[in-house]
């Protein structure tokens, strides 16, 4: 597989505290990848970096091999760099549709272009919501929305770029249990059918284990354990920092 996200040696301290030290991975087309570990490991702080919101004092990301160290949001979506957010990130007093829109128009990179491309973004908002399962509600206001189809929405407002990487930070948080399977198949089959290399965080440990390919762990702003979720469900050291009794729950 191609890799799509190459960090090395990412680095980040605040005073004297190290939030991140020396990460390194690669994220490939078509992974479905978690970033695992308890609060406080530095995971949060790794994304940001990722996605351009903090500037690492040391260390390289890389896009399709392309050095994007430190870009800004702004151009790293531009580049095809998707993002959900832990709180779901949308316009309350826009439509379903119109949330969506405003994602495909801001391609654009001016919205001195609204008029020229706001039939084309009403086409691709209505693919993006015929993908997700959300068309019947395009005309609905936004914050009349359930959580759950919230986070659906925002999905496809990650998706409006096409990206190569999408970045999902707790996808599931505040979510039914049904619903967080649903919006994870969804995401493997984005990743799938899309070649998207797919990046997310997450505490529940049946979303992980049910989904990703791949597991990285952290600890104390450093990568601990990367393997499949097989082989980190066995791992002594993530048992003894993170998973504890918590395996036995999800088939260990």
């Amino acid at each position: 597989m191609m890799s799509v996200l190459h960090v090395s040696d990412l680095a980040k301290s605040y005073g004297g505290v190290h939030a991140v030290r020396g990460v390194a991975f690669e994220v490939a087309a078509g992974e479905l990848v978690a970033l695992i570990g308890p609060n406080g490991a530095g995971k949060t702080t790794t994304f940001n970096m990722l996605n351009g919101q903090i500037r690492p004092d040391a260390g390289r990301v890389t896009l399709d091999g392309r050095d994007v160290t430190g870009f800004a949001p702004r151009q790293l979506w531009r580049m095809g760099v998707g993002r959900t957010f832990q709180i779901a990130a949308t316009f309350a007093s826009m439509t379903v549709a119109e949330n969506v829109e405003v994602a495909l128009m801001s391609q654009t990179g001016s919205f001195g272009f609204f008029r020229r491309g706001r039939s084309e973004a009403r086409q691709g908002a209505a693919d993006l919501l015929q993908l997700i399962g959300m068309q019947p509600q395009a005309g609905r206001s936004c914050g009349e929305l359930a959580y759950g189809d919230v986070k659906r929405l925002e999905l496809a407002i990650g998706l409006a770029n096409n990206p190569r990487l999408l970045l999902m930070d707790e996808p599931c948080a505040g979510m039914a249990p049904r619903e967080r399977n649903e919006l994870m198949r969804l995401a493997a089959r984005m990743a799938k059918e899309r070649n998207t290399a797919v990046l997310f965080t997450e505490h529940d440990m049946d979303v992980v284990f049910g989904h990703a390919t791949r597991v990285l762990v952290m600890n104390r702003g450093r990568l601990i354990a990367s393997g499949s979720p097989s082989e980190v469900r066995a791992n002594a050291d993530v048992r003894s920092v993170y998973l504890g009794a918590r395996v036995e729950a999800v088939g260990a």
